[in-house]
Order: C-alpha cells, then sequence, then structure tokens
C-alpha cells in the first residue's frame, strides 16, 4: 500500500515523535530561508543600500499573499493527516484528486490578481519614492511565481501529512544550492539586479516542487491516484477549504499588522527600513525551528484525531512546548553573543546605525521567543485537530497589536517602539490560544471530532 515511507504519531513517545520529524523539517526550512536570506545578502553587498531596502519593504506584502498561499497548502493536508490516522486511504486518495484541482485554481486566480495588483499595493504601504522601482522589480517576479511556491508546498504538505518530514529537505537543499548559484550570476555577472534575485528564487523553488511530484510519482504509491479519484467532489472540497481557507486567513490575518507596522517603519525612511530588513531575515533564520515545530504538530494532531486518542493531544502539546522553551534560551545566546556580527552578512560593518537599530530590533525579539513557542505549538495542533476557524481568531489579536503599534506608537516614539510589534502580537496571541486548546479538547473528547 506505500506506507513504507511514512511515520506513525499515533504511537509511541510524543516527545521522540515530533523531536523526530521536526528536526529534519527544521533544516528543510533552514535551506527554505536560504532562498530570501541569499537574495538579500547579495542584494545588499553588491546592489548598495536602497536596493536591500527596497527588497525588504516588500517583507510584509509578501508574507500576506504567499502566507495565505502556504496556509491553505498546510489546511489541505489536514484531510490527508487524519484519514491516514484512521487508515482510510481510498478517502485519503480521493482528497488528493480534488486537492490538485483547488490548488491549481488558487494558483492561477492569485498569480494574476497580485501582480495587476503589485505597484498599487506598494504605493499603499507608504514605499519610498527612492526603492519604490527596487521593491516592484523585485515583487512582481516572486509574485509571478506563486504557481510554482503552491506547487513545492502542497506536494511537501501532503508528504508531511503522512509523516515523513525528511524527503522534502533533500529537494531544499538541492534548490537551495541552485538558488545561490543563480543569484550570483542574475545578480553579480548579467546583471538584471533586484529582479535577478526574484528569479532565482522562483525557479529554484520551481525545482524543489518538480523534483518532489516525480518523487512522489516513483516512491510514494500511497498518494497515486486514479482518474475516479480525480473526479471534483463538492464534499471534498468543502471539506479541504473548511481547513485550508481559515489557515490561509490566519495567515493573512496576521499578515494584515505586519503591513501596517511595515507601513510604519516605511515612514521612518530608507535606512530603518534597511535595518528592519536585516533583523527580519536574521530573525526569520532562527524561526526555523518553530516553524518545524509547529507543522510536526499539525501532523500529530491530525493523525491522533484521525485516530481518537485524544489523550495523546495534551502530551504532545506539553513536549512541544518544553522543546521550544529549550531551544528559545539557545537562540537568545546565539543572538547575545554573535547578533552583530551576524548581521554584517546583510550590510557592510560600515554601516554602523543599520547594525545598531537592526540589532535593537532583533534583540527584543528573540528575548521573547518562548511567546512565539505558544503561538505555533498551540495554534498549529489546534488546526491539525480540525479546528482552524477558532485558531484564526489568535491571527486577529496578533493584527490587533501589530496595527497598535504600528497607527499609534511608532508615528509617536520612533524606531525603537517597533521593536516591540512582534512580541506583544504573540503575547495576545497566546493569552487567546491556552483556553482555547483546552476547550477544543473538552468538546473533542465530548462530542467527537466534527
Amino acid at each position: 500500500m506505500g506506507l513504507s515511507k511514512t511515520k506513525d504519531m499515533t504511537v509511541g513517545s510524543p516527545m521522540k515523535l515530533i523531536l523526530g520529524f521536526a528536526v529534519p523539517l527544521m533544516f528543510g526550512n533552514i535551506f527554505q530561508q536560504f532562498y530570501s536570506m541569499v537574495d538579500t545578502i547579495i542584494v545588499g553587498r553588491y546592489l548598495g543600500k536602497d536596493a536591500l531596502a527596497g527588497v525588504g519593504s516588500t517583507g510584509a506584502l509578501n508574507f500576506l499573499i504567499l502566507g495565505f498561499c502556504l496556509g491553505i497548502c498546510s489546511g489541505f493536508s489536514i484531510p490527508i493527516a487524519q484519514r491516514f490516522g484512521s487508515k482510510n486511504i481510498p478517502e485519503l486518495k480521493k482528497f488528493v484528486g480534488n486537492i490538485i484541482w483547488l490548488a491549481t485554481a488558487f494558483a492561477v486566480v492569485f498569480t494574476l490578481v497580485t501582480a495587476l495588483l503589485c505597484r498599487q499595493m506598494l504605493v499603499l504601504t507608504n514605499t519610498p519614492d527612492n526603492i519604490i522601482n527596487y521593491s516592484y522589480n523585485y515583487f512582481f517576479v516572486i509574485l509571478c511565481g506563486i504557481p510554482a511556491t503552491i506547487l513545492y508546498n502542497i506536494l511537501s504538505a501532503m508528504l508531511r501529512a503522512l509523516g515523513d518530514s525528511k524527503t522534502p529537505v533533500m529537494f531544499l537543499v538541492m534548490a537551495s544550492i541552485i538558488n545561490i548559484v543563480l543569484d550570483i550570476v542574475l545578480v553579480v555577472y548579467i546583471p538584471l539586479g533586484v529582479a535577478g534575485a526574484g528569479i532565482a528564487t522562483v525557479v529554484s523553488q520551481g525545482i524543489s516542487g518538480i523534483a518532489c511530484l516525480i518523487f512522489i510519482m516513483k516512491k510514494f504509491p500511497i498518494l497515486h491516484i486514479s482518474k475516479h479519484d480525480l473526479k471534483p467532489n463538492l464534499g471534498y472540497m468543502i471539506e479541504l477549504c473548511e481547513n485550508g481557507v481559515p489557515m490561509g486567513l490566519q495567515y493573512s490575518i496576521t499578515a494584515i499588522g505586519s503591513v501596517i507596522l511595515q507601513t510604519s517603519v516605511n515612514s521612518l525612511g530608507s535606512i530603518a527600513v534597511a535595518s528592519v530588513t536585516a533583523a527580519s531575515k536574521l530573525s526569520m533564520f532562527f524561526t526555523c525551528a518553530f516553524d518545524a515545530l509547529g507543522v510536526a504538530m499539525s501532523t500529530y494532531g491530525g493523525q491522533n484525531v484521525g485516530a481518537k486518542k485524544y489523550n495523546r493531544l495534551t502530551s504532545g502539546l506539553y513536549s512541544g512546548m518544553i522543546l521550544g522553551s529549550i531551544y528559545s534560551i539557545i537562540a537568545l545566546i546565539i543572538i547575545l553573543f554573535s547578533g552583530k556580527t551576524l548581521l554584517t552578512l546583510f550590510v557592510s560593518a560600515s554601516e554602523t546605525q543599520i547594525i545598531n537599530d537592526a540589532y535593537k530590533f532583533l534583540f527584543t525579539n528573540v528575548i521573547f521567543f518562548v511567546l512565539l513557542t505558544g503561538v505555533n505549538v498551540i495554534r498549529l495542533l489546534i488546526q491539525g485537530m480540525g479546528y482552524g476557524k477558532v485558531a484564526i481568531f489568535s491571527g486577529i489579536f496578533e493584527m490587533i497589536a501589530r496595527s497598535f503599534i504600528g497607527f499609534f506608537i511608532v508615528p509617536r516614539f520612533g524606531f525603537y517602539s517597533a521593536c516591540y510589534g512582534n512580541p506583544l502580537a504573540w503575547l495576545l496571541a497566546d493569552l487567546f490560544l491556552v483556553p482555547a486548546f483546552f476547550l477544543v479538547l473538552k468538546h473533542i473528547k465530548t462530542w467527537g471530532h466534527q
């Protein structure tokens, strides 16, 4: 039946299962960050701080649009994890067939709409005039690559739903190497400027998606479908959308607050934008572990709900929080002693103001990483349990926090106050998520998964 590459997370130690699943995925996320990280390093070093700021100013909009795409891909995989947990393989295959239709539709619509509105979005977010052309040239290419992003993420999400977190990593390692080579060629030697960095990212993402597809076709028969499985089914599509759309909206709602916060930072000038860009890129590198942990919790939750092993959900939550908290301490120690040195990867050491401001932003975020642990562990566990509509409210609280900082605090107190946007967002989200998990758990134990 093709289960040799899968991992059953309904039996065994939750701590070992979650750690064993998350570690390969963390390395995959790190290599995925190389796409944007290498872009930033090469752009900053070879094209200057205005080009760096131009690429960085698109970060929140990237999160808004691509975050929705990543969210729906992750959400679509939840019914796969649940059917795998219940060992209902025929229904699992029907969901795969309907995912193909929905993913294709979302890819086409999102690419067309966002590419057409690219410049208008940059204007609405107060992108400074001296960097807006850099922003557009980079962002437009990234938006045109949405189909490649969805291809890889939907396939890797299905593999992870079946417990395989290692295979997608192999293709990301390969793609990251290709991305680095293309970055150097298209930015330094041809040169195509910031557009070259965008092209390198899109091409690399597409290659990883195609490689993942070929692997599934040759080695993963559990995901092989027939013409009958490919037949559109309204019931399956509704269930997929009930999981995918709330998860995508949760990313986007969270991103709205990030866009507002980014807009307030943009109003402070290109130096502030470059500082936040460098700090955010390095911070995202460190948060790969939390992203991996969150995906592990989603798969863990989905499989155990499918198997009706509800008592394992709480122990899984505690295990995830312990792992994330230990990592938070390690990350803080690294940033405390090496943060400024690491920031010189993105900007010249002579740009002392950018490095100092970036370090302030970075340190203020890292010191509150324990709060981010709660956001990823609890929210993704709730989503894996099939209650994405509940988890979406945590995104609303994050949006409120970042919007408050962006609208009212940054204009009055300046750059340093922007550093507290993310920690406040994580705190408010956690205050909602902790009681929400136990209410959802009580409901599912009483009434079963619905």
